[in-house]
């Protein structure tokens, strides 16, 4: 819901850095490895109970998930970069609600379980619509610069960093952010089949 907001604020600045980062010689394949790495840091802090150092390290991992489409356009998106980009992202979402519960098994399983299972259904119906998007060569308005259809929804990308560095800060709240970050997953599954089935309905 947020994420045309957030993109259009840091473009700018993303796009700067983008620039110096190229004429350096990285790629952005590269940036998308170095943004997961750090991702999965982030995740071992946690699970090592070192909360706010896991949350520094979820905001380096989503500043490379940003530079490394600024870094694309700045030469040739491929499809291949796309591909390893919403892959390795999606691996970083699950990995955080994973740390949660290694940190505190007996309070956060449940939880994080929850939230696992609620990114699963955003996931999928993000990635299916896309899919058939694509077989009807449908693009998106909102988001025209991605290398497929990115479909909106409540809960995206922004949504997801703020429930997660909220996490990281009140820990000991993680069950009650988890339980309201599902539910609101919940909702935009919800949206999604319903957009899905409406536009692939003829």
């Amino acid at each position: 819901m947020l994420d045309r907001a957030a993109t259009a604020l840091i473009k700018p600045v993303i796009n700067r850095l983008a620039r110096v980062l190229v004429r350096v010689g990285l790629t952005a394949n590269q940036m998308t490895l170095i943004g997961f790495m750090i991702g999965l840091v982030a995740a071992i802090l946690i699970a090592s109970h070192a909360y706010l150092a896991g949350a520094a390290a979820i905001l380096l991992s989503r500043l490379g998930d940003a530079l490394d489409g600024a870094m694309a356009r700045q030469r040739q998106p491929t499809d291949a970069g796309g591909f390893l980009d919403i892959a390795l992202d999606f691996l970083f979402y699950a990995s955080i609600p994973l740390a949660f519960a290694i940190a505190n098994p007996t309070a956060h399983a449940l939880p994080a379980a929850t939230l696992l299972a609620a990114f699963i259904g955003t996931g999928s119906s993000f990635l299916a619509f896309a899919v058939l998007a694509a077989k009807r060569k449908l693009t998106s308005t909102a988001y025209p610069a991605k290398s497929f259809y990115f479909l909106g929804g409540l809960t995206e990308a922004t949504e997801t960093l703020g429930f997660f560095l909220a996490m990281c800060i009140w820990p000991h709240q993680f069950a009650v952010l988890a339980y309201s970050f599902a539910a609101l997953c919940t909702v935009t599954i919800a949206m999604r089949i319903w957009w899905g089935y409406q536009t692939f309905a003829d």
